[in-house]
């Protein structure tokens, strides 16, 4: 295959996987009622919303919790991490004994991805995922995981105290 060629396919696979980021979230029309800034999750469509305050909201496409694990109700965001380490929670701990003790930040098997944003409820975060698969699935262990481009640009527009509203 030629120089040129190479290019080209190149520069095609890198518009597509751009166009498909891109994709990830989008901004909708929002009504529900909720403060400008709050994040609201419908744990049934598998989105989160993050009202904006034109009618609008930032919907993304999320993994909840499995049926069992998910929990309903209000939380704020206590803490805002890059690359966080991870410590399996003791539940997690039983179903997966093998697991160790801490995963490094940034390890390719650290599920937490890219960033984290920590509730003030149990051991709940909002967080990026070495699954990508998983978003738009009942995956976890009640934690909301987002794809990692998706939780960067949630992190970079939320602040420690914001609402978090998640519904059935």
């Amino acid at each position: 295959m030629g120089a040129r060629a190479a290019f080209a396919i190149a520069a095609i696979v890198g518009v597509t996987l751009g166009t498909s980021a891109a994709l990830a979230r989008e901004v909708v029309p929002f009504q529900d009622g909720v403060s400008p800034g709050t994040i609201v999750i419908r744990t049934g469509e598998r989105r989160l919303y993050y009202v904006r305050g034109d009618g609008t909201a930032l919907r993304y496409r999320v993994a909840v919790g499995k049926p069992g694990k998910q929990w309903f109700g209000e939380a704020r965001i206590d803490g805002k991490y890059v690359r966080p380490a991870w410590s399996p929670p003791a539940e997690i701990r039983r179903d997966n004994p093998r697991l160790p003790d801490v995963i490094p930040g940034g390890a390719p098997n650290n599920p937490m991805g890219a960033r984290a944003l920590t509730l003030d409820l149990d051991e709940y975060a909002i967080h990026g995922t070495n699954r990508p698969g998983s978003i738009g699935t009942y995956a976890s262990y009640g934690c909301i995981r987002m794809l990692n481009q998706d939780i960067i640009d949630l992190y970079d527009q939320v602040s420690v105290g914001t609402r978090v509203v998640v519904v059935p």
